[in-house]
């Protein structure tokens, strides 16, 4: 035998005895992943497997962000199931009552029974399409959101996530006009592709992948009248405004509602300049702020709505596009101009559909306006005598920020609620603010619950 012959029999060796390795190990977790229930020895192992994983192959940087892990790491809490529509336990059996939501993707509840079956009856069934013959799910979903949605948005993109969605929206409006320049907002959040973030507005986020996509400018949130003036700059330079794209409600931003007027005045500047108007309500649609669709409480209606988080029920990553069909007949002609493998694969057609039925079943949108003012009310009243940490409690429905004075002081009351069992988070652009945007369907009894424990956390905060 060769020296090389040698050299390539042991190499087999080694993989051969690693993919038994490999083998051994995946066997052992899909064993755990079978077990309704696991030992203290088992949680123990799922830790120490998490922590050092993270350490070694997923991001070392995770473990420091995380405030559910200790400095030396020591302790972790791992999340392994839900409890209920509103609850999930980590592998030691504590229980935390969500008020972060997956970043608003259980609108529905953790693991709505009809989404699931939904899910489940559409896998026994057919879990993926061939992607040639016409799949029935992705056409019955988009007439229901063309039936839902307001005004004329009649035709419809589906995708996995938010980012995708904006991705699309904006390859939309470029066909529609064959205009390049975009404005968006300052602190606005689009999602972090090179396009949306393009359109995001935090500039660590953008600095290390600069330059971003040509054509796009930033005016401040909330002002029409700079809105204006750099639209008519942008038409007096021939850099004619395509789209302008714009939260409803910045969520990462920091909850930053919109003033009086702004959403009309930005329509009506749209259509004065022959641009299209577009709302990102990846976070604030599907009932979030107590209607259907954020844009309904103003009364405006976009030319493009992008969707996700929520819109897959909080079972399947799941996101749509809907336009006019004044703007959506640009992909008519070769409807392969933006295509995704995956985006309206049945699994996640199917939880849609039942999401849907559920948020109109169970009026779930009246009930985040109708929890969503008792919790603004009580986390008002748990802050009054804590005026030197909180500087405001704002939101609509049960999109809710709690603005701090310092970075620091959130912290502090984000890892004081999440040790007594509720967990919040802080918001991407404005770390000042954090969250409270949990299911829909929170009891009152678990609302209480967290304005008592915000109320308690305060009382214990050390200036």
């Amino acid at each position: 035998m060769t020296n090389g012959t040698a050299e390539q029999t042991g190499k087999a060796a080694e993989l051969k005895e690693q993919l038994a390795d490999v083998f051994a190990y995946t066997n052992k977790v899909l064993d755990m992943i079978s077990k309704k229930d696991i030992t203290k020895e088992e949680a123990a192992w799922i830790t120490k497997e998490t922590v050092d994983n993270f350490r070694e192959h997923v991001n070392p940087g995770f473990l420091a962000y995380r405030k559910s892990v200790t400095k030396d790491g020591q302790f972790a809490a791992v999340e392994w199931k839900d409890s209920g529509l509103n609850c999930f336990m980590d592998v030691h059996g504590k229980e935390y009552i969500d008020c972060l939501g997956g970043f608003g993707i259980y609108n529905v509840g953790h693991g709505h029974p009809k989404v699931k079956q939904a899910v489940i009856d559409q896998m026994n069934r057919q879990a993926l399409h061939s992607q040639d013959l016409l799949d029935p799910l992705r056409a019955i979903l988009a007439k229901i959101l063309a039936d839902v949605t307001p005004g004329a948005l009649k035709y419809a993109f589906f995708a996995n996530s938010g980012t995708e969605t904006v991705e699309a929206a904006l390859k939309l409006a470029k066909m529609y006009s064959s205009r390049t320049t975009f404005i968006a907002t300052t602190r606005a959040f689009h999602g972090k592709s090179l396009g949306s973030l393009s359109g995001t507005a935090k500039g660590v986020f953008r600095k290390p992948f600069l330059p971003m996509i040509p054509g796009f400018k930033h005016v401040h949130f909330g002002d029409l009248d700079m809105m204006r003036k750099t639209m008519e700059a942008c038409a007096m330079t021939g850099e004619d405004v395509a789209g302008v794209i714009v939260e409803p409600i910045q969520g990462e931003g920091g909850v930053i509602l919109p003033p009086d007027g702004y959403l009309k005045g930005l329509r009506q500047l749209c259509d004065e300049f022959g641009a299209l108007l577009i709302f990102d309500e990846v976070q604030t649609g599907m009932g979030r702020t107590g209607k259907l669709f954020c844009c309904e409480h103003y009364d405006v209606v976009p030319d493009i709505l992008c969707l996700a988080k929520a819109f897959g029920g909080g079972i399947m990553p799941a996101g749509a596009v809907v336009a006019t069909e004044e703007v959506f007949k640009s992909f008519f002609p070769n409807p392969f101009m933006h295509t995704t493998t995956f985006g309206g694969n049945p699994l996640a057609c199917a939880a849609a559909i039942a999401t849907f039925n559920v948020l109109i079943e169970e009026n779930l949108p009246a009930r985040a306006a109708e929890l969503g003012d008792y919790m603004l009310k009580g986390l008002r009243e748990a802050a009054a005598d804590h005026g030197d940490l909180v500087l405001e409690i704002r939101g609509l429905g049960l999109l809710i920020g709690i603005e701090f004075h310092t970075d620091e002081i959130g912290y502090e009351v984000s890892k004081g609620l999440f040790d007594n069992g509720v967990l919040v988070a802080g918001t991407l652009i404005n770390a000042k603010t954090i969250r409270i945007e949990p299911p829909l369907t929170i009891t009152y009894e678990q609302a209480d619950r967290v304005i008592a424990e915000f109320k308690k956390v305060l009382g214990q905060i050390q200036l």
